[in-house]
């Protein structure tokens, strides 16, 4: 197998293996304890899961419109509570547990940066990636390790988490149908732009801070 093949290979299984994810994690609406799956869901990538709860969030929305805010309301708090789960986790356990996230994920040169950040721009690192696309989960493992004081990273997630599930809310409240059909139809050029931003977000970040 060539080099230009082996690519190819690699670039069908990462889309095939995120699609299986999206779709395990988009299977969760159609359940009745869905609002409870949703806060696990928000709670747990804040500190190691892979998928964000964005996904869930907008199928239910997409399924009870008039709910969108609610559910808005429900991956806030869970996310917030995950991130600091994840800053204990960063600050009482990171050799037995926070070292296996970070080298699992392939972040450890982010967190790395991250802490270089921290020395300077704590609170606006933390509002940044919880608002981006920038993993909020190595910030969050990465404040607690660190140790960033706990109370800028509640008021920065509160401020940066809030804002971005109740946008995604405001749109689905307007246009859910349209939109969830654009994502299902453009889900890998979609996530190729996530890539480009999330890469984008940690260097704009390490730069411009």
């Amino acid at each position: 197998m060539t080099f230009n093949e082996k690519l190819v290979a690699l670039h069908l299984y990462t889309f095939g293996f995120i699609r299986k994810l999206y779709e395990w994690v988009l299977s969760w609406a159609h359940k009745k304890y869905s609002p409870f799956a949703l806060f696990i869901l928000a709670f747990t990538e804040s500190s190691f899961f892979p998928i964000p709860p964005d996904v869930l969030q907008m199928a239910l929305s997409v399924s009870k419109p008039k709910k969108s805010f609610f559910f808005a309301l429900i991956s806030s708090i869970g996310s917030v509570l995950g991130g600091i789960f994840g800053y204990f986790i960063g600050f009482f356990l990171f050799d037995s547990v926070g070292k296996l996230i970070i080298d699992a994920l392939g972040y450890q040169s982010q967190f790395d940066a991250v802490g270089n950040l921290y020395k300077s721009y704590a609170f606006l690192a933390i509002l940044t990636a919880a608002f981006t696309p920038i993993p909020y989960k190595v910030f969050t493992i990465a404040a607690g390790f660190w140790q960033v004081g706990l109370f800028p990273l509640i008021t920065a997630s509160i401020i940066g988490r809030s804002a971005r599930f109740f946008l995604v809310a405001t749109l689905f409240y307007f246009f859910g149908p349209k939109i969830k059909e654009f994502i299902d139809k453009y889900f890998n050029w979609l996530t190729i732009i996530f890539i480009v931003l999330l890469i984008g977000g940690f260097i704009a970040i390490k730069y411009l801070m």
